[in-house]
């Protein structure tokens, strides 16, 4: 989890917000991560490195959400935190928001056992009960990740309002994750579908 004062979530939503700083004894984030914000969704981390105070600009400030370097290097001073020194290192975070978090917790869990897979599968079954469409969906938001949900429903033929409402299906199931524009699949959904690839592979190995 991230946490960002309230006034600092509007920018982070629109875009505005891309940096923050933290005096943290070691990383708490790492490059490509998701993390919950509440309220506003998921941040995406798209860079972490540990920089010099002296080597934050005015220019960083402001996409951190300051107006001013000096604004940003007093926030980033309690009464319990050591003097900032030029030298003082700190841990500069490049981010995003990455879309609504809808189920994030069930999203991001991707250490699954057999049991959840095949809990899984049988859930996909059931949704394929009237025709097949949750392979052919999920493989279409692989190879489109971020594409607007109308642009994906044409690809396959279908009305966009109807194709929405199996994603979020599929969703629910933590399989994707929502974005401004258009889905992708998550961790838990990358990770089941790997446990699909693993027996054809050992099969082929076999053969």
């Amino acid at each position: 989890m991230l946490l960002f004062q309230k006034r600092f979530h509007e920018g982070l939503v629109r875009g505005d917000v891309r940096l923050t700083f933290r005096r943290w004894d070691k990383p708490h984030v790492k490059p490509k991560g998701r993390y919950r914000c509440h309220p506003i969704g998921v941040l995406e981390v798209d860079a972490v490195a540990r920089v010099r105070v002296d080597a934050i600009t005015e220019a960083d400030a402001v996409l951190a959400g300051f107006t001013t370097l000096a604004e940003l290097l007093a926030y980033m001073t309690s009464a319990k935190d050591a003097p900032l020194e030029s030298t003082t290192e700190v841990f500069r975070v490049e981010l995003r928001h990455g879309g609504d978090g809808d189920r994030v917790e069930l999203a991001l869990v991707d250490d699954l056992d057999a049991d959840d897979n095949r809990e899984i599968t049988e859930k996909l079954r059931k949704m394929d009960a009237d025709g097949p469409w949750t392979k052919k969906t999920l493989d279409l938001i692989g190879k489109h990740p971020r594409v607007a949900a109308s642009q994906l429903a044409a690809k396959v033929g279908r009305e966009t309002a109807s194709f929405k409402v199996d994603v979020r299906r599929l969703k629910k199931l933590g399989l994707t994750q929502s974005f401004e524009v258009g889905y992708e699949i998550s961790p838990r959904g990358r990770a089941y579908l790997e446990s699909k690839k693993r027996p054809r592979t050992a099969s082929r190995a076999n053969a």
